[in-house]
């Protein structure tokens, strides 16, 4: 039996604000409320001057595995998901091969048992993700697909769109979609603009996410169906999403910590670790980002974790694969950017990175109440740090090493089970 004790306990699901012991037992909260610390407690931790929330969830990392285990495989990126408070990730299914076949995500699924956190998995909407034949995606369901995406990838052939999301309506499960017209993109991962010709890449404009995501919400309109747009990067999209919400369309959104920490300017700083699909754009857009988090019209906080090896990060601007790890510093990146510059409250944050994205696909997670799953973490939002080049994750491509972020990760409960204490290894 653990007991944590004095810390500021925050539920976003419930309003919960409050300084509060918890008790954790058989992997539940056994309690909240004041307790003295007795002999019946195995292991105590002072959260005084800390805050106990639910344990961070993830909509979208990529944990390359399998085919791509140089990068990441679940083990190290579920280290690196404990070590960032976040006790459930969602995984991408642009795999190698990707994961459009039941047999292979049972299989996944089978390894994925028995890490630190809870890993679940996408599956791929189209075979192959080649965008012309949907996946059975009732046999991939059955094997423990929670929903489908082809992420990494658009789906132009609007008529297999909308038929997909009405199977995704009526298996009752999300879609979630990267919203990027290829046609209008001269290369990916930079904006294109006065940075893109600056260091000489054609770049991929804000219009290319725009139109595509424009459509889809329309499509979930008509269809019902529940649509997550990933990783918005445009400002003209967060007016878009609002339209659409208003009108009805059951359309959800995520934005990433790198864009809404950073603008195009970075690029001239970072090089190749700042070139993410979609572009971080300009500081007008960054605003925009964060403006609607603030007013709700952005639902979630998802990192878009995607590691990379060095050497390929290492070649040109053109050639370099997009993406960046994000799960150690997406916390603190909302604490040092978000909180502390008085755009969201902490609750807020922590409500977009918990409770909203476990409601999107239906989970039981992303709350604290007695008798629930104890899937909490503990952190320090006034401690600062500098990000190392070392990370739990087998990859290291962030743009944020060398920086300063407040917000400390003192420990990770998933389960019941203390999976990560600051300092140490992830058990």
């Amino acid at each position: 039996m653990i007991l944590i004790q004095n810390g500021r306990v925050i539920d976003p699901k419930s309003g919960l604000d409050e300084v509060l012991d918890v008790i954790v037992q058989d992997g539940r909260i056994a309690g909240m409320g004041k307790y003295a610390r007795g002999g019946e407690f195995t292991e105590v931790i002072d959260a005084e001057g800390c805050t106990v929330a639910p344990g961070l969830v993830d909509t979208h990392v990529h944990f390359r595995d399998p085919g791509l285990t140089y990068k990441e495989d679940v083990a190290t990126g579920a280290a690196s998901a404990a070590a960032g408070g976040y006790t459930t990730v969602i995984c991408m299914a642009n795999t190698k091969p990707p994961l459009d076949d039941a047999e292979a995500l049972k299989d996944l699924r089978r390894r994925e048992s028995d890490l630190p956190i809870h890993v679940l998995n996408t599956a791929c909407v189209t075979r192959g993700m080649k965008g012309q034949e949907l996946t059975d995606m009732d046999a991939l369901k059955a094997a423990g697909a929670i929903g489908f995406t082809d992420d990494g990838l658009p789906i132009k052939d609007v008529k297999l769109m909308m038929r997909a999301m009405e199977r995704a309506r009526e298996l009752g499960v999300p879609i979630s979609l990267h919203e990027e017209d290829p046609d209008l993109i001269g290369s990916p991962g930079i904006n294109q603009g006065r940075i893109s010709k600056e260091v000489g890449v054609p770049g991929a404009p804000a219009v290319a996410e725009e139109t595509l995501m424009a459509r889809d919400c329309l499509l979930a309109l008509h269809t019902g169906a529940r649509v997550n747009i990933q990783h918005l990067s445009s400002g003209v999209s967060v007016e878009v999403l609002r339209l659409m919400k208003r009108l009805g369309a059951d359309v959800w959104a995520e934005v990433t910590p790198q864009h809404f920490s950073l603008n195009e300017e970075i690029v001239l700083e970072k090089g190749t670790l700042a070139k993410v699909n979609p572009p971080i754009r300009t500081e007008e857009d960054r605003y925009q980002l964060i403006r609607g988090l603030k007013e709700g019209v952005i639902d979630i906080i998802a990192t878009d974790h995607a590691p990379h090896a060095s050497e390929e990060k290492a070649q040109d601007l053109l050639h370099a694969p997009s993406g960046m790890i994000g799960l150690e510093t997406a916390l603190a990146l909302g604490i040092t950017n978000l909180v502390r510059k008085g755009h969201l409250t902490l609750l807020e944050l922590l409500e977009k990175m918990t409770a909203r994205p476990a409601e999107l696909y239906g989970l039981s997670c992303g709350s604290l109440r007695e008798g629930g799953d104890a899937d909490l973490v503990v952190f320090d939002e006034r401690e600062s740090w500098t990000v190392g080049s070392r990370f739990f994750s087998k990859s290291s491509n962030s743009p944020f090493t060398g920086m300063t972020l407040y917000g400390r990760v003192k420990h990770t409960l998933c389960g019941g089970r203390v999976v990560y204490t600051d300092g140490k290894d992830v058990r």
